[in-house]
């Protein structure tokens, strides 16, 4: 429980720790999707995350998130091998690509993707917008998935109205949905965990790090006491106690509740 300040509310909730994920949390589900779906992602097997100070209280202004998938063979035609997903935001960007025109804005209704294929560069907005190469061609293309006549919340509300037997999922239901927050919120664990200064292996099955040492331990910042004297940055910067770095690691991956929620159980249809 925490006292309530008006700063935390309508938007900048998503700021702090206790009760949002930052930027990830925030952009990631909305710029992510189409890298999650047309590659066919699962779960990844390292992470490794960096960004501006971190602190107890609140994310950081900007981060760069780095995550590994295992090479895939669950498409038909296509057998994908392991591929890097590399995340930047508060105005960090990755460089721009080979032949990309001078001059071009990347970003597209609040974000940019950039497939690096072996032919070609494919480039996205937010949400998957205004698909371009950068080649310039044009290539006719099926279309795959059901298109949505209504929103995507009311697309939601007929799934869940219609009978389990015939029902037509959701364009992004739990089944995807899942797997793919917990893509994003591995990048906050990446960010969160970076004073290990390792490149940090998944087991996603038992949710769980594999090469977090015993007796490894982390600090975090409470505040860098920042101050200008005779015309000088200076810091003196407050950190917490080392605490176990597996005990903090596993507390962030599945948090203890004060009064130990649970949800009621689920119908089965």
């Amino acid at each position: 429980m925490r006292p309530y300040n008006e700063i935390y509310t309508p938007w900048n909730f998503r700021g702090w720790w206790d009760f949002g994920t930052g930027a990830l949390g925030d952009m990631a589900c909305h710029i992510l999707h189409p890298v999650f779906k047309a590659l066919k992602l699962g779960y990844p097997t390292k992470v490794q995350g960096s960004s501006t100070a971190l602190l107890t209280e609140s994310c950081p202004n900007a981060q760069i998130v780095k995550l590994v998938f295992p090479a895939r063979d669950n498409m038909p035609k296509v057998a994908l091998p392991e591929v890097e997903v590399w995340w930047y935001d508060g105005g960090l960007k990755p460089q721009r690509p080979a032949g990309l025109p001078a001059g071009k804005e990347l970003n597209v209704q609040g974000g940019c993707v950039i497939f690096h294929g072996t032919k070609d560069t494919l480039i996205c907005g937010c949400y998957g917008a205004k698909p371009y190469l950068v080649s310039g061609r044009n290539p006719e293309t099926p279309e795959v998935l059901r298109v949505i006549e209504e929103s995507h919340q009311m697309d939601w509300v007929r799934a869940c109205k219609e009978d389990a037997a015939n029902r037509v999922l959701s364009a992004s239901d739990f089944s995807e949905a899942g797997p793919f927050n917990e893509m994003v919120v591995m990048g906050v664990l990446a960010v969160r965990l970076q004073a290990l200064n390792r490149e940090l292996e998944w087991d996603g099955p038992n949710m769980r790090f594999t090469n977090i040492p015993e007796g490894a331990t982390i600090k975090t910042m409470i505040e860098d006491g920042f101050s200008v004297k005779d015309g000088h940055p200076t810091f003196n910067k407050t950190y917490t106690d080392p605490v176990d770095a597996n005990a903090y690691a596993a507390e962030l991956i599945k948090h203890t509740y004060r009064d130990g929620w649970s949800l009621p159980a689920m119908p089965q249809d």
